[in-house]
């Protein structure tokens, strides 16, 4: 029981196909009163044997010259010559084999043999055009099983790091200091209190929804990147200044939500924080060789070697890697001793 259960289906169809091929030739001699005898049987069981072999023969080719893998119009090249050729082989190995062991039927010996040749070839094609098509159906069907599975698992590890994203962002922290310097602006200037108050809804609104998009426009991305400066300048106030080179056509491409606030936040975290005059923080966006560019410019530099470790840049890579593979990169780097780059290049689709 063990053993048949480690039968592959593979095998199992091979074994039903040309079976059930042998029947059939049964049944058609049966219903036209053929004489159906010894010889009859073991013709019917050498054809169906020679034919699981040469098949098997043909998808060992099929998977040694990685058909599938190939174009769609060079699979068809190799479909009808794979047809044609093993075709002609099943007919040459088939009559060769019946004739030594002098088991060809009275009246196929009285054909010429390059018209039974012919003949044989013919009714060939035929079974394995069917085999063939089988095959391949199959594979593109199973091809498009695993694409879906794969992509049905990128989304979701992307659904994980956008969560994970947003509740890195969702800090205490940054609330409580947000909240305190509103605080202290209600009764000296109750206008900027309740813009602040605005500014920091937007944040954790955009925040809430981030997980329900893929990916949002860039203008919407941008527009909770400068509340989030504008929060933070009132920390701040003279230590933080802050820029933007912004290329309008840029505003409509799609970007990962809260990638631009990751860097952002990082460039006053990890640069302007440290300094004890504070800094500035340059966000630029523009096209770059068939590229978004987006890039986060802040007083600082780097430590030692570039390290990876830290969140907000991995998870940066790490989402940049699902949704665009190596079409999409990211690049720190010091750019002088006072400033440091994040350099994010995402595929523009023509």
């Amino acid at each position: 029981m063990q053993a048949i259960k480690r039968i592959s289906a593979y095998w199992w169809c091979q074994v039903i196909g040309w079976g059930g091929n042998a029947l059939m030739n049964f049944f058609y001699a049966w219903n036209f009163k053929r004489d159906i005898n010894t010889d009859f049987v073991l013709r019917s069981v050498i054809l169906a044997v020679l034919g699981l072999l040469l098949t098997h023969l043909m998808r060992w080719l099929i998977i040694r010259m990685n058909v599938m893998q190939k174009r769609i119009d060079q699979q068809i090249i190799y479909f009808v010559s794979l047809t044609i050729g093993f075709s002609v082989l099943y007919s040459v190995v088939s009559l060769s084999f019946l004739r030594i062991t002098n088991l060809l039927s009275q009246e196929v010996k009285n054909f010429n043999f390059s018209s039974l040749l012919a003949g044989f070839a013919v009714n060939a094609a035929i079974t394995l055009l069917v085999w063939n098509l089988i095959y391949f159906v199959y594979h593109y069907i199973e091809r498009f099983r695993k694409q879906q599975i794969e992509s049905l698992k990128a989304e979701s590890l992307i659904r994980e790091l956008q969560l994970q994203t947003i509740k890195s962002h969702i800090n205490p922290h940054f609330i409580f200091n947000s909240l305190n310097s509103i605080r202290a602006l209600v009764d000296e200037n109750p206008g900027r209190a309740r813009t602040a108050i605005t500014e920091l809804s937007n944040i954790l609104r955009s925040s809430m929804q981030a997980e329900k998009a893929e990916t949002v426009p860039f203008e919407k991305e941008l527009n909770i990147v400068k509340d989030y400066l504008a929060l933070e300048q009132m920390r701040f106030e003279e230590r933080l200044k802050v820029k933007f080179e912004i290329d309008e056509d840029t505003l409509d491409m799609p970007v990962p939500p809260m990638m631009l606030q990751t860097l952002v936040e990082n460039a006053i975290k990890h640069g302007v924080s440290k300094n004890v005059s504070g800094g500035e923080v340059t966000v630029i966006s523009r096209f770059s060789d068939l590229h978004h560019e987006l890039i986060v410019r802040n007083t600082g530099k780097l430590n030692g070697s570039y390290n990876a470790e830290g969140f907000g840049i991995s998870s940066t890579m790490d989402r940049l890697k699902l949704m665009f593979g190596d079409k999409a990169s990211f690049v720190l780097k010091n750019t002088n001793e006072t400033h440091v780059e994040a350099v994010v290049q995402m595929p523009v689709q023509v």
